[in-house]
């Protein structure tokens, strides 16, 4: 049966420079896929091309290819990424002129489409997230290299697997299952024990983790596994825990497809090989989702270090020096935080010392640069004993705002842009081939444990977590590695209980989504990221270590877990 091998080489703008030559050298691929756009990354283009309006695409990629393109070609392995950004039309220019200097005969198609930004001219970017079907289109007319801007993150995948196979946009549950394998490559090396709450009982070496593959067949179930020889691993757990990474409930909706989360199984398939089938897909929503982006404006801040005795007498002194001082013009937003990172009677200053946190926002630089940092500076001789600062403050940075909007389908021109200049447009799906997003039945929970002795530890001896952004709001997703630890974790960590064991979420909207398949629970906290990554609302301003705090906190756990 026919196989379709696609790998992952880029998880973020910045992932490992030589991870496409390791994916194009360690083994058998067909297309080999670079995912390079986040929330903050576009955010980053947006800003590149206020200075240079041809600016605005990944420029990492370009380097990869002057390294790797010719060895592509050799090899017959065809690129997607979505490094092309805010100016996919410039960077599929750039690609084509790097082959010529290299006398490369390679094919260079990109989509685009995406920018919505006239609908929203108070944006710095508006892009709405396009489906994989230009992906597929420009392959199908023989395009070696397919460059786009915004599309979905698993769009890479799902393009080139309809591309193989002729899947139709009626194919649900095909388009669903690559789905499914797209979510788990988009962030390269997660997949293969990268980030994993149990790499210390791993036994493996992470060192250098290889980047995860897909083997993709006609009926959209897949083995996900990696190049033999290469670090890291795959199994049930990194593959689970990548699943339940940014998504929230059972309906994993997209532009080609709504994927149900609640009918994936997984299942070993030999050292390093988990089969992903029973996915389900259903048809997708009527409406795009739109990622905004605009400037926010200006944020400070100030971290002073408490050491030795007297430490909440030193905070309460050092605020209310900078609140006086700042009394004129006071910021829009002033924000402290007192971080405990002293103990007591300890061996070296660092660990005798605390953190006192100041960050400020305003719209007008002048308030959160000199004003502040001159206040801060002024204490040196006239604050509280030991006075110092972990680093001297600056003149204040832009910040930026991350905003999801939507718009119809069928609003929104999604065009295949071929390597010989032909232009094929996408048809949006009719309106008899959408279906509105709706929440999906709650599942049945499992029998509860019988009663027994408990012992009070970690919620992360028994359960596994993995936490991620999506714009203001954090998900949490949390499994469990065996039946009876699943039949415990589905009643004890509930809504109200998620909220007790982390303080920062009691006064938030926290949603529980069950998945009994996965053995897992998703939850999704609104608005603990305030304005999204680029605020830098909160001290981990991508939630992810959200899970790893809910994992080291105690409760109640049956001794027959532990």
């Amino acid at each position: 049966m026919s196989v379709l091998r696609v790998g992952n080489a880029s998880g973020f703008y910045g992932d490992r420079f030589d991870a496409l030559r390791e994916m194009l050298t360690g083994g058998e691929l067909d297309v080999v896929t670079g995912d390079y756009l986040a929330e903050l990354t576009m955010l980053i283009l947006g800003r590149d091309r206020l200075k240079d309006p041809a600016a605005g695409y990944a420029r990492t990629f370009l380097r990869q290819l002057e390294e790797c393109l010719g060895l592509a070609h050799e090899r017959g392995v065809r690129i997607v990424a979505n490094a092309g950004g805010l100016n996919p039309a410039g960077l599929a220019d750039a690609v084509r002129e790097t082959a010529d200097r290299l006398g490369i005969p390679v094919r260079v198609a990109h989509v685009e489409g995406d920018d919505v930004g006239s609908r929203w001219p108070g944006s710095l970017t508006a892009h709405a997230y396009l489906g994989g079907f230009g992906i597929a289109a420009c392959l199908r007319e023989g395009a070696d290299v397919v460059v786009t801007g915004r599309v979905t993150d698993a769009a890479l995948v799902t393009g080139p697997a309809a591309a193989r196979f002729g899947w139709g946009p009626r194919e649900y549950d095909r388009l669903a299952g690559a789905v499914v394998a797209g979510h788990v490559l988009e962030c390269g090396t997660q997949a293969t024990g990268g980030n994993y709450a149990f790499f210390a009982d791993a036994g493996r070496d992470l060192r250098r983790p290889g980047f995860p593959l897909a083997e993709i067949h006609e009926d959209g179930s897949c083995v996900i596994t990696k190049h033999p020889g290469t670090g890291g691993f795959v199994d049930v757990g990194t593959v689970t825990a990548q699943l339940l990474y940014e998504t929230g409930g059972a309906r994993y909706a997209g532009p080609d497809v709504t994927a149900r989360l609640d009918t994936v199984r997984l299942t070993q398939d030999g050292p390093d090989r988990v089969r992903i089938d029973g996915v389900r897909g259903e048809a997708p929503p009527p409406a795009l989702k739109v990622g905004r982006t605009r400037l926010g404006g200006f944020r400070n801040e100030v971290v002073f270090v408490l050491t030795g005795l007297d430490i909440e007498a030193k905070a309460a002194l050092a605020r209310r020096q900078m609140t006086d001082a700042l009394a004129k013009s006071p910021p829009a937003e002033v924000r402290w935080e007192l971080v405990r990172t002293d103990r007591p009677d300890a061996d070296t200053e660092e660990t005798a010392s605390a953190l006192l946190r100041l960050v400020v926002r305003d719209p007008e630089q002048a308030l959160v640069g000199r004003a502040l940092s001159g206040a801060a500076v002024e204490l040196a001789l006239a604050g509280y004993p030991g006075f110092h600062l972990l680093a001297p403050p600056g003149k204040g940075s832009p910040y930026g705002v991350f905003e999801a909007s939507s718009v119809p389908q069928g609003d929104v021109e999604h065009v295949a842009v071929l390597h010989d200049g032909r232009r094929l447009t996408v048809p949006a799906p009719p309106a008899d081939a959408t279906r509105p997003l709706e929440a999906a039945p709650e599942p049945a929970l499992p029998e509860p444990l019988p009663p027994g002795p408990v012992r009070r530890a970690p919620l992360g001896l028994v359960a596994g977590a993995r936490s991620g952004d999506k714009g203001g709001d954090a998900n949490v997703g949390v499994w469990a590695r065996t039946d009876d630890a699943w039949r415990w974790l589905a009643h004890e960590l509930t809504t109200d209980r998620l909220r007790e064991l982390l303080p920062e979420c009691r006064t938030l909207t926290v949603t529980r989504h069950v998945l009994p398949r996965l053995r897992a629970l998703n939850f999704v906290v609104e608005g603990v990221l305030g304005a999204g990554v680029a605020s830098q609302h909160r001290f981990d301003p991508q939630a992810k270590a959200l899970g790893e705090w809910l994992r080291s906190r105690c409760l109640d756990i049956p001794e027959a877990l532990l």
